[in-house]
């Protein structure tokens, strides 16, 4: 069944479009589910609420661009939803911002073990250097989204940028310790 006919069907609430559409894309939207949540727990709820509203508003997708933007766009949204409104963000000055550059040694840090380190970020850190560094979003877009200013968006991305230049440094010190001793 080709795409565009699993969304008629979805949009019809046939159980069955829905279960294939799921089956289609839980995998890809749990990892970014991941990527916004603490935990795997957390990651699956919010897995469940993004899809109970994919299909409540697959009505109102048209067609027009790509289908896999668009849930990726509501998972995000439902992810970012609950911190919204617990205020996890500490507003900060722009002038208070110190740019970080963190640089990976690939060879002593799996990518297993980054995504570990950024799950453990506090949440206003994790969140905007989730949005800003792998999904793309500007400051302006983060600020938008998760109700804040644009300085405090660039600082929770450098304070993020820190803690996990502190954490990268200390476990390739470790690493190279393990190689000498």
């Amino acid at each position: 069944m080709s795409l565009d006919q699993l969304i008629k069907n979805c949009k019809k609430q046939d159980a069955k479009a829905q279960e294939q559409l799921y089956k289609l894309y839980g995998s890809k939207l749990f990892s970014i589910c991941l990527k916004y949540s603490n935990n795997y727990a957390s990651a699956e709820d919010t897995l469940q609420d993004a899809f109970i509203t994919i299909f409540d508003k697959i009505e109102q997708y048209k067609s027009k661009g790509s289908f896999e933007g668009w849930i990726k766009r509501i998972t995000i949204n439902t992810a970012l939803q609950k911190y919204r409104k617990q205020k996890v963000f500490e507003i900060i000055g722009e002038e208070q911002i110190e740019e970080v550059e963190v640089e990976v040694d690939e060879d002593n840090v799996s990518l297993d073990y980054l995504l570990e380190i950024i799950q453990q970020l506090p949440d206003r850190y994790r969140l905007v250097f989730n949005l800003y560094v792998l999904d793309g979003y500007s400051h302006k877009e983060i600020a938008g989204m998760l109700d804040i200013s644009t300085g405090t968006s660039k600082s929770n991305l450098a304070r993020a940028r820190k803690i996990l230049k502190e954490k990268i440094e200390t476990n390739q010190e470790l690493h190279v310790q393990s190689i000498e001793g």
